[in-house]
């Protein structure tokens, strides 16, 4: 293992940033309008919907450690960097990917608008894994440090944040004054979003330096092994279910979210204040988390403000809030847990694969990270069918612009669960499976400083 001495410093946690920017201006947008565009604009089922997403997001984490551990096995060109080479070769086809996602297809006939929307959402979900996979990976050949990997991970949720602020403001374009949705707005933003997508991977490709270049002999490498090893990577697994917990509230609450407010507050310009009422917690938050870490240690510093969040979305599912506003101060309090998992949760992966290598000696970057994103796929994939097929069930109606009164209120149930189960899934996660402790965390980090020395 060979590692460079450029120090690292505030300009890697910026273009580190930039690249969570460049696949959040995508992946967000799709996660969170695909499906209204879909119901609303084409008048595709839920159930159609449900069943596309379930299928292609499982595919998605089937290939997400197939396409994770190229890198862990072929680097592209001569630089020696690993991981970069591969978020240029997709960073074009993901901005595109997004846009044939809202092409309003509405004229075609049956069969091929259903085929259009299978084929650009699952071209999607293949470029984003192609890009996603190896920027992930590129954090830990970034710094081995454990704060500065802390750094790296906040960096890079807060650049999540940023294309957030953004997507807040998506409503007041995809709506009209009567709530109507606008379907050449979709087509718009689409483009307009992968062009901001392909400027901040550029930033990210240009800023950012690989310092820690290692080898992986190919005859020693072997990817069942690794799969195999990872079944009693415990850290992993408790990290892995936790990931699920947060995918279910990042894309479930994203997805139907929007419903609530059209159907059952009746106003749609309220999405916008939904998401940008987080950031000032964010921000809040954001410079203390190294401080967090030190003091807590990772898992701690996300586990307790979780049990809190039980607690909050437990009393907003059963306690109807017909106040639009105080609903929003309230949700916002209430997922103060997930928001902290999304600040710490890469640092917490860096643990896991420090981990692995310390107890099977296999470095094997790539393809540990690959199998953790598997997991956030899945949870994904539960999060949009539970969405599509939930909304299906309660009695929404595709292509009519204003739902009954009583599905309204089942749209309200449905949308405040998901922050609930989500907490829960992230305490039992990292609760309950996850056991590396602070200390053991410290201990293993030197160890492998040592190795590498040697």
């Amino acid at each position: 293992m060979v590692t460079t001495q450029k120090k690292f410093g505030v300009k890697d946690q910026i273009c580190y940033l930039f690249g969570d920017v460049g696949g959040s201006f995508v992946n967000l947008y799709v996660d969170a309008y695909f499906l209204v565009f879909c119901t609303y604009v084409l008048g595709i089922s839920t159930y159609f919907m449900g069943t596309l997403f379930l299928i292609a997001r499982i595919w998605d984490a089937i290939n997400d450690p197939l396409i994770g551990s190229i890198p862990d096995r072929h680097i592209l060109g001569k630089s020696g960097d690993r991981f970069k080479p591969y978020i240029k070769l997709f960073m074009l086809p993901l901005a595109l990917s997004g846009v044939l996602c809202f092409t309003n297809v509405s004229g075609f006939a049956g069969f091929w608008k259903h085929a259009w929307v299978c084929f650009a959402y699952i071209a999607y979900g293949m470029c984003y894994t192609g890009a996603s996979m190896p920027y992930g990976s590129l954090a830990t050949v970034i710094t081995s440090d454990p704060v500065e990997n802390a750094k790296l991970s906040r960096a890079r949720s807060f650049g999540g944040a940023i294309v957030g602020i953004l997507l807040s403001l998506v409503p007041q374009f995809i709506y009209d004054k009567n709530t109507n949705p606008v379907p050449m707005a979709f087509f718009v933003i689409a483009i307009v979003f992968g062009l901001g997508s392909i400027l901040a991977y550029t930033i990210l490709l240009a800023g950012s330096t690989e310092r820690i270049h290692y080898e992986v002999k190919k005859d020693e490498y072997k990817y069942s092994e690794v799969l195999a090893n990872c079944l009693h990577n415990r850290p992993l697994i408790g990290c892995m279910v936790a990931a699920v917990g947060f995918l279910f509230y990042n894309t479930g609450f994203g997805q139907i979210a929007s419903y609530m407010f059209k159907e059952y507050y009746h106003d749609t310009s309220i999405i916008t204040f939904a998401s940008l009422i987080t950031m000032p917690l964010m921000l809040l938050i954001f410079p203390f988390i190294p401080k967090l870490v030190r003091r807590f240690g990772k898992v701690g510093s996300v586990l307790y403000p979780c049990l809190l969040g039980c607690i909050i979305s437990g009393i907003l599912f059963f306690v109807p809030i017909q106040n639009p506003w105080i609903y929003l101060v309230i949700n916002a309090v209430a997922v103060v847990g997930p928001m902290c998992y999304a600040l710490n949760c890469w640092a917490i992966v860096s643990d896991c694969i420090e981990y692995h290598e310390y107890k099977f000696g296999q470095r094997a970057n790539g393809s540990i990270y690959s199998i953790y994103t598997f997991s956030r796929k899945i949870g994904s994939a539960l999060a949009s069918a539970f969405a599509s097929y939930s909304l299906g069930f309660i009695g929404y109606v595709s292509g009519v612009n204003e739902q009954t009164a009583e599905v309204a209120g089942r749209i309200r149930y449905l949308v405040t669960a998901v922050p609930l189960i989500a907490c829960i899934l992230i305490c039992v996660g990292l609760g309950l499976i996850f056991n590396l402790k602070k200390e053991e965390s410290v201990k293993i980090h030197e160890e492998l400083e040592t190795r590498h020395a040697k």
